[in-house]
This record gives C-alpha cells, structure tokens and sequence, in this order.
C-alpha cells in the first residue's frame, strides 16, 4: 500500500497519509455504532461534544467519534458518503493544513467534517468560497448536514445590514468570500461603538480554492477609501484667511522651535470670518486643523528650501542631501496646504481610509487552513507565509485522464488555426471540448474563428456569476464547446452527459502555458473527474509570451534547419520540460514580489495593530480620563524638553516659549506665568503645570457633570484618532509609491521605509496627543454629543458640508447670545467671556 501511495503522491505525503490512515480506521470501526442512533440521536451527540469541549477535551481526542457523527450525518441529510479518502481530507483541514484534491474529489463535503469538529468550540468556524454564488450554494447545500446535526449556518454576503451580519458571524458556521471577510474587519475598526462591531474574534477559516485566495489575490490589498471631507475648499479658504493674519498680533512664531501659535486675537478673527461660535468646538476640528496647517505653510516651510515646486507640483527637498524626495508628500494635509498657498491643485482628494492584504487578514485567524485542486507547486510559499504544509490527498478511482504532450507550432496563426481544426474534428464526433486561454482576447478570438466555420459555443471570462456556473456545469454535455479563461468556474464540477464517457470523455484544449504551472494543471483537472475518461493538450507557438521568455530563437532555428512548415508542430517532451523550467522560474519571480509587498505590508501591520487595539480600548473603557491626561503630559514633556535642552545652559533656555505654549494650548490665560516656573528643573516644570491641568481638569468636569466629560472625552478620541490615522495610511502609500527610487542612492528601499514609516509614527502619535489635549481642554462640552465616523463603507463618504447639515438637523442649536469670546462677560465679573461664562 505504502510503495502504491509513494509511486502517485510522493515520499513525505505517503509517510503523513499512512499515519492518518490510523485515526481513519477508528473512524470506520465506531459507523456501526453510531448508525443505531436516532436522529435526535445524532443531534444529542453535538450537545455532548460541546459539554465535552468545555470540560477541558481536546478536539483530537474527538475527530473518530465527531467525524463518525457528521458521516452519518451526510448520508441521512444529504443522500452521500464520505469516502475514505475524505476522511484523511478533513483530517488534514483540522490540522491546519492545505489538502490538495483533484476536481470532483469532493472538496465541498470533505470541508463538513473539519468545520463540524471545530464549531464545537462555539467559537465559530468560517467557510472561505471565492465569489458569493459558491457561497450561497455551499451555505444552502451542506446547510442542511449542519442544521441536521443542531447546528447554526450563516450566510454573509455583500450588502447586508450590520445586523444581518452579525446575525450570519453569531452562527456556529458562517460561509463568506474573502473580500466581504476582509472589508467587515476593516469596517469593524472604524466603528464608534463596540455594538456596531459584527465579526467574532478570528477563531478558525477553512479556505476553498486557496491558492487563488492566498497566492493570486496576494497582490491586491482590501482597500477602504473615502474622499478627504470635500477639504480642497477647506485648504483655499483657510488659506485665504491666514494671509490676512498678522505675525505677534494674530499668531507667534519660534524660529528655534519651527513653533506656530494662532493667539486670541486670532482665534476670534477665525470665529468672525468663518462665522462660528467657538473654533475649539469639536464639530470645527476639522476647520481648526486646517488653519494650524495653512499658519504652518506660510511661515514655517519656505519655498526653494523645505521644498520646491516643479513642474506644477510640491516635492519635498531632503534636508540632509540636498535631493527632491519624488513621491514623498507631507502628512497631516501640510502637503496640501502648501499646495494651496502656491495656487497649485490641491491633490489626493480621495484617501485610503484603511486598507489591509489577504496575506495579513488570514494570518491573522488562531487556526487557518485550506483546500484545492493545485497547491503543491506553491508548498514552499504556504508554508513559509501561512505556517501551513500541503499534503496531496489520494483520489477515490485512479485517474483515467490522458495527458498529451504539448504541441509547439512556429506561429501563433499556424496555432489557431490547428485549434480550431481539433475543436471542428472534436465536435463532429460529439466529443465535449473546453478550451482554456490566459486572457480574454484569446477567448474572443478563438470564438470568431469558431464563428467561421459555424460551431456553437459558450464563451466565459473570469467575472463569476452564476450563468457561468451553470454554463462550465452543461460543459460535459455531448458537442458542447466551452471557452473559458483558466481561471473561470473553479469550485464547479463538469459532469459528463449521456453516452460521453464511450466518446472520451471530456477534451481540455490549453491555447497556451500560463506563467504559474498550477494555473495549467487547474485546467487540465476540470477533465477525469471520479476515475472518469478524459483527454488533455496543450498547444504552444513559438511566439507566446513565455515561449519568448526562454529563448524560442534557437528552436526557430532548428525548425527551419529541418525544412518544418509553420503548420507542421514539434511534439516533444523535452520540450514541454524547458517550457516547465521557464514557468518555476515566473513563479520564483513572483512569489518574491509577493513576499516583498507582505514585508512592506508588515510595516503597517505593526502600526495596524497598536491603533485597533488602542481604539478597542477606548471603545471598551468607561473612563477615559487618565488616558487623556497620560496624552496631555506626554506632550508638555516633550515641548518642555524642545525649549529646554540639555545642551544649553538654563540661562538660555526658552521659558517665555513654554509658557506661551502651554497656555495656548491646555491653560487659560495667564493661567501660568514666567515667574512660576524660572528657576524649576524640566521635571519641577511639567509637574507644576500637570497640577495645573489637573486643577482645571477637575474644574471643568465639575462644571459639565462627569457623565458628560467621559463621553466628550471618547468622542474627541475616536475623532482625533480616526483622521489622523487615514491620513497616516495615505500617507504611507505614498512614501511607499516613491520608495523605491532610494535604490539608485545604495540605500535598501525595505529598510528606508521602515525607517521613516516609524518616523511618520511617531509624529503621527505626537499630534494626536496634541490636538486631543487642545481639544479636552478648550472646547465646550455640549449635552448632545453625537460620535461621528470618520468614514463609512467602501465608497467616498459625506462630505463636511453635508454632516454638518445633518447634525443641525438632528440637534437644533438656539443661539442665545453675541458676545465674542474676548469681550466683557454680560455677568458683570470684569472677566473676558472665555475666561468667564464662555469657557
């Protein structure tokens, strides 16, 4: 047995099979057993695992009875039978393993007993198909095996409410394509309320098709991205404000420190100009921002030195080479900014608002594992990004399929037409033909050529649907004649009609070689299904794309050496051997790119993570206070140090600085002054002044009741925090778009972008401590706050215009008084308004 299984799937599988072969044996000894039960029988056998489970077993002390139960399960439930075979499949699933099954091995039922044994944790296990029609058709299909067995089955699909879907996530089973998958996670993380969240913690994914998940789509990252609050209006028109500014009068600036502050004077011309009440309300954030921005342009980043402008764009000079930094933009909308103090046009309206790639999605389950036609060529891949082996499961019948050697024509012309010739003698017999192509030109030519000579066909690209479905399912119809792009239809079987077997089963027709082996072999798989008859072939020209990549010079030259018309082919298995070096080659190059986008990817992971986990605790906490006040000191630590370094005696350090900073930003007015703090170490210094903040702190939370501080206080958070961290992701982007440009100066691209992707952290981190402690500190507390997302859903969001509309019309808003922020208080005190009763 063990010499059979090493001659059809290799030394180390036969080795892994044989062991499993044990536990398939005890699977089979308990059916006797477990058919006498009743079907309340079976069911009660899913309450006792679960009890089981919780008592502390294991799940593999379970796997004989567990897949006992869903085997017997599937022959009441569903009319089938697991093999043998499928037994050591859903073994391999368990284990978190890829178990690589030729087409119409069973995949789909094989997948029930795993997801079974691990829904038994009550945690939920996740069924991954490639497009929602697989998904419908799974969930309906072996729906009724789970319900069967007592247990609950989601569907979760696109356009869903939120409750619907967290109704399909809340199920034992819940089946879901990788995108919706990777979008609710994304979704899940720019909620404002933990309530709103629809995704269980990531417990275990069973993925079919799993090379086209985790290999082809690798590439291609979940993208959330909205427009940037309509903000070119905003950037003009706070541009256009700050002109009007006068230095000292309406703000101060420290050549030494790079330190811009908007004064009084100035936050009331702000208030008169823009027509509001009070700038450091929270609902004018985003007017604020733009203004401290637009101060910054002007005086703090000077033309021909911080950046140029070339060729009507805003690129950056490094301060330490002397070079333009292409592809590199300031973050937090500086860039923009300054694009609007030179009158250029202001760009990146839209942003990346979160964004994540399926490689550090599906990592990110405690359990993943995976199933499909064609994986080993890629076994080294998976196992060194996933953590997951490949073992080749062996087919219930022997394979029947006949694999012809390629045949090399020296023209493409010369190729097609002998396609079409085979596909005309193929169908006079009656023989079913699908013909593959790489892409869907070849498609449409060949389906004109078959126009020519008038044999019906159908013809597919590869946007799934369900008509393509049902049409690759009518494909072993006897003269059917399918064309498909070799991607399309995977996860549907092609079943041979009435009186096909006697004719040859079904004939796959390669128009060409794909760059990955594993595309071609998918291919050849949709013929010879269950020990079916079946016939391969593929058909080169020494013009194709990966015919020229090897060098197809030297066999044109030995064609024509051998006096070979363009319609004579070469059939050799020499050949057909180069043509598989070339493709390890293509698939060494791409694995590479795609293990180069994870590194770069696992920059962002590690930002990633920090700022979910970070917002889930604010989600999460009751009282955010000493948050806020850990972010207030770190920051007046880190001004107090800027204005007072070690490398200066006291004497010349800058104490007005301090002071004018602090009071600008969490003090009132004279809140502090030069004499409190000259002649206090840096550490005496920002005591003093948290005392201080912690004194209005208390005052302040005393005058708006501590149940309205503690929301005011997350809804200034999940703001703050939501823009400027979509601004960091967009930011990034961009540093990652030019990075590799560094590689003509010998720095290493990976490394620079680690490197300033830290950087931009940190004073990411920095601002927000910044403008949280500006805005907890200054703003006035409404009794109707109303969290707001930053973004919703995949599409462009509102804009600020329309939010702003919206919430007037939700909470209407009675101006009771006129009296600007720098006048007398009508109370009579003798105070300004802000220091009194505008405060």
């Amino acid at each position: 047995m063990l010499g059979l299984l090493k001659k059809v799937i290799g030394d180390s599988d036969a080795r892994h099979i044989k062991k499993l072969q044990k536990t398939v044996d005890q699977i089979e000894a308990l059916a006797d057993d477990i058919k006498k039960l009743s079907d309340d029988g079976l069911r009660q056998k899913t309450e006792e695992f679960k009890e089981r489970y919780r008592n502390g077993e294991k799940l593999e002390s379970m796997i004989p009875e567990a897949f006992a139960v869903v085997r017997e399960g599937a022959t009441r439930a569903l009319g089938l039978r697991h093999y043998s075979v499928q037994l050591i499949g859903g073994i391999i699933l368990h284990h978190g393993d890829i178990a690589e099954m030729k087409t119409g091995e069973g995949k789909t039922l094989v997948a029930t007993l795993a997801v079974y044994l691990n829904a038994i944790t009550e945690k939920g296990v996740h069924v991954v198909t490639v497009n929602e029609y697989l998904a419908k058709r799974d969930a309906e299909e072996m729906g009724k095996l789970y319900t069967f067995l007592g247990l609950t089955v989601g569907l979760n699909l696109s356009g869903m409410s939120k409750d619907e879907k967290r109704a399909a996530y809340n199920c034992d089973v819940t089946y879901a394509t990788n995108n919706e998958l990777g979008f609710d996670y994304l979704r899940d993380n720019m909620v404002i309320y933990k309530k709103q969240m629809v995704q269980r913690p990531l417990h275990y994914a069973i993925v079919d098709e799993v090379d086209s998940i985790l290999i082809d789509e690798a590439r291609t990252p979940l993208i959330i991205s909205g427009s940037a609050e309509k903000s070119t209006q905003l950037y003009t028109a706070a541009n256009s404000f700050v002109r009007m500014l006068k230095e000292d009068e309406d703000f101060t600036y420290d050549e030494k420190t790079k330190n811009v502050q908007i004064t009084d004077e100035g936050v009331s011309k702000a208030e008169r100009t823009f027509g509001i009440e009070n700038l450091f309300d929270s609902e004018h954030s985003q007017l604020n921002h733009h203004i401290n921005q637009a101060l910054k342009a002007h005086k703090v980043m000077i033309r021909d030195e911080d950046y140029v402008v070339d060729d009507g764009e805003v690129a950056i000079v490094d301060q330490f080479t002397g070079r333009l930094m292409k592809g590199r933009r300031y973050s937090d909308g500086l860039h923009q900014a300054i694009e609007a103090k030179e009158g250029l046009e202001i760009k990146r309206e839209s942003m990346t608002m979160a964004s994540i790639t399926f490689q550090n999605y599906f990592r990110m389950y405690e359990k993943l594992a995976g199933m499909t036609g064609t994986a080993k060529t890629e076994e080294e891949e998976f196992r060194n990004i996933y953590g997951m082996n490949v073992y080749f499961v062996p087919t219930n019948e022997p394979i029947a399929r006949l694999d012809q050697p390629d045949l090399i024509y020296k023209t493409m012309e010369a190729k097609f037409r002998a396609i079409v010739e085979q596909i005309d003698e193929l169908y006079q017999k009656g023989q079913p033909v699908l013909v593959g192509t790489v892409n869907v030109d070849t498609s449409e030519l060949i389906s004109s050529l078959l126009k020519k000579k008038r044999i019906p066909h159908n013809v597919l690209n590869a946007k799934n649907h369900e008509r393509e479905a049902e049409i690759i399912e009518n494909a072993g119809q006897r003269k059917a004649v399918t064309i498909a792009t070799n991607m399309a239809g995977r996860g549907t079987d092609i079943k041979l009609g009435e009186g096909v077997k006697e004719l040859g089963g079904l004939f796959v027709l390669g128009t060409e070689r794909h760059e990955s082996r594993r595309i071609d072999n998918q291919l050849r798989g949709r013929s010879g299904r269950q020990g079916d008859p079946g016939e391969s072939r593929f058909y080169l020209s020494l013009e194709d794309t990966l015919m020229r990549r090897f060098g197809s010079e030297n066999m044109s030259k030995m064609m024509e050496r051998l006096g070979m018309t363009e319609d004579q082919p070469i059939e050799s298995k020499m050949v057909s051997r180069a043509v598989e070096q070339a493709q390890k080659r293509v698939e060494g190059n791409n694995f590479d790119a795609r293990k180069q986008l994870l590194q770069y990817d696992d920059v962002m992971r590690e930002q990633r993570d920090i700022i979910y986990e970070q917002r889930m605790e604010v989600l999460e906490s009751e009282n955010l206070r000493e948050v806020v006040e850990k972010m207030i000191e770190s920051m007046v630590e880190r001004n107090v140090s800027l204005y007072t370094p070690e490398s200066e005696v006291p004497e010349d350090w800058n104490l007005q600085g301090i002071v004018d900073y602090v009071n600008a930003t969490v003090l009132n007015d004279k809140e502090i002054e030069l004499k409190d703090i000259d002649g206090l170490d840096p550490e005496e210094m920002v005591e003093l002044i948290m005392d201080r903040v912690i004194e209005e702190y208390d005052r302040r939370e005393e005058e708006f009741t501590s149940e309205h501080m503690r929301e005011f206080e997350k809804v200034i958070l999940l703001r703050i925090v939501d823009s400027k961290w979509t601004a960091h992701i967009d930011q990034m982007e961009q540093l990652r778009q030019g990075i590799h440009l560094r590689a003509y100066g010998q720095n290493d691209p990976l490394r620079e972008y680690k490197f300033e992707g830290f950087q931009m952290f940190e004073e990411m981190i920095a601002s927000i401590e910044e403008d949280v402690s500006r805005y907890v500190m200054n703003a006035q507390i409404q009794t109707n706050l109303e969290r707001k997302q930053v973004a919703e859903g995949k599409a462009v969001h509102r804009s600020a215009t329309e939010a702003q509309q919206e919430k007037k019309r939700k909470t209407p808003f009675r101006k009771e008084s006129t009296v600007g922020r720098n006048d007398a208080c009508p109370c009579g005190s003798g105070k300004k308004y802000k220091n009194c009763h505008g405060k």
